[in-house]
């Protein structure tokens, strides 16, 4: 059954993006707001949580970054006011030993009662990761996240070792408590040797949304990958969501979201992508370069307007309900059991996710099923 997945904005939410503060200050990686309208308080955080909880949402991911309220301080304040909801902090290796994490894990899985899972991220910024001392080249930042991988899943078996790699030299490393279930890593990246680490060691493979095209083909090379290798992975797409009562009403709010971005905010977006090695993030700024000329619409309900001032996952689904649906339907039937929809406002979007599409994929789903 397909799982629904959510963003929690620990970095602060807004009605317009890409607008820079009186005195032009802006996050320069993301392109956006260091005073966003919302800022990421416990009430207002708890609230989207909450939402996600009551929309059909299975997961709320925690993200990392110099703008965010730290992960997994966020899930263990969030696990006191949530029930059922899963909570997926992510983590960076170059910050928190894989000790330390594996400890911080199955101390919350304890408490919450198994409703916490991690999501490694390998990198971002370099100039963000520089901040934390992270110095390492995109290749070996990957292989340091293998590295970290290995020692986790050989925690989480109740092993006790000594490891002696190239990142992490260990002695005796064991937990004195285990999960009552060994977690699934969460994970992505779309470089050749970020395919090879998570074909051979992620569970859940996570890509940002672009064309159905472009997303099969990056779905098929892991999924090879993986056969190669013997193995079977989860694999979840991500959008931002953009829906009204009619295609034109939709597309006006997506103008509207942008209307007020700062072209300086754009200029800076765009240097700091071109500076940046990550495969990913080139692959969607070019699709937004190139679809300039038509409004930035990639695909039918497709549109690249807002990785003018965002990074990561930008790419937006606009349209009605049942357009949108559709288009979810149509990349789920590429082989994903997890979808990960987020938007601006967060909390105003998911509840209408959960109100107004949620349960229109799950029917056209329902029909597919019929129909075998």
């Amino acid at each position: 059954m397909t799982e629904f997945i959510t963003m929690a904005p620990t970095s602060g939410d807004s009605e317009f993006i890409g607008i820079a503060s009186k005195d032009k200050k802006f996050n320069k990686w993301t392109g956006t707001d260091v005073n966003p309208d919302r800022q990421p308080s416990l009430e207002y955080i708890k609230e989207v949580a909450v939402a996600a909880e009551r929309g059909g949402f299975s997961t709320l991911l925690l993200p990392v970054g110099g703008n965010c309220i730290d992960s997994i301080v966020a899930a263990s304040h969030l696990a006191a006011f949530t029930e059922k909801i899963n909570l997926l902090f992510a983590v960076r290796p170059g910050t928190i030993p894989p000790t330390q994490l594996a400890k911080q894990f199955v101390s919350l899985d304890y408490w919450t009662g198994g409703r916490v899972f991690f999501n490694v991220v390998t990198g971002g910024s370099p100039a963000e990761l520089a901040k934390d001392g992270d110095f390492l080249s995109h290749e070996k930042r990957y292989k340091r996240t293998r590295e970290y991988i290995q020692i986790l899943k050989r925690l989480f078996a109740g092993e006790t070792f000594d490891f002696d790699g190239e990142f992490y030299k260990l002695k005796g490393a064991s937990l004195l408590r285990l999960p009552e279930k060994t977690p699934p890593i969460f994970f992505g990246g779309s470089s050749p040797i970020a395919k090879e680490v998570a074909s051979e060691l992620a569970d859940v493979y996570m890509l940002w949304g672009e064309t159905l095209e472009n997303t099969r083909e990056e779905l098929r090379s892991v999924q090879e990958l993986a056969r190669q290798k013997g193995r079977t992975l989860s694999y979840s797409i991500s959008f931002q969501v953009i829906t009204g009562d009619t295609e034109e009403e939709a597309w006006k709010k997506a103008e509207k979201l942008i209307s007020k971005a700062d072209p300086e905010v754009i200029a800076a977006k765009h240097k700091n992508t071109l500076a940046n090695g990550a495969v990913g993030v080139q692959r969607l700024h070019r699709l937004m370069l190139e679809s300039k000329e038509r409004n930035f619409v990639i695909a039918p309900n497709i549109w690249a307007g807002l990785t003018q001032v965002l990074t990561g996952n930008s790419i937006a689904l606009v349209g009605t309900p049942d357009q949108i649906a559709e288009r979810l339907a149509e990349f789920i039937r590429l082989g994903f059991d997890k979808v990960l929809l987020r938007g601006f406002p967060h909390l105003e979007v998911i509840k209408e996710v959960g109100e107004k599409i949620i349960p229109r994929v799950r029917k056209i789903l329902a029909q597919d099923v019929q129909l075998i």
